[in-house]
């Protein structure tokens, strides 16, 4: 994705976002040790894809990023059970 669609996202909308590329950025993962990844290079859009949710935020003023991820990770997994 570019920067303008991720700019153009309100901040929950990051934060699932965030959420689903760092899932997304483990399966790939898995995938190359598995040696099941047909291309190498998804892993480093992933990953820059990433680094660009984390730019937006910071340019937005948010702070505590990484605490904020894992209480909505909390809260997803206790509506889960």
């Amino acid at each position: 994705m570019k920067i303008s669609e991720f700019r153009e996202m309100k901040t929950e909308e990051l934060h699932n976002e965030l959420d689903r590329l760092r899932r997304h950025l483990f399966e790939l993962r898995a995938q190359a040790v598995t040696e099941k990844l047909e291309n190498p290079n998804r892993i480093t859009h992933s990953r820059k894809d990433i680094a660009r949710v984390f730019t937006v935020m910071k340019e937005r003023g948010e702070t505590g990023i990484e605490q904020q991820q894992y209480h909505l990770e909390a809260i997803a997994s206790h509506q889960k059970a």
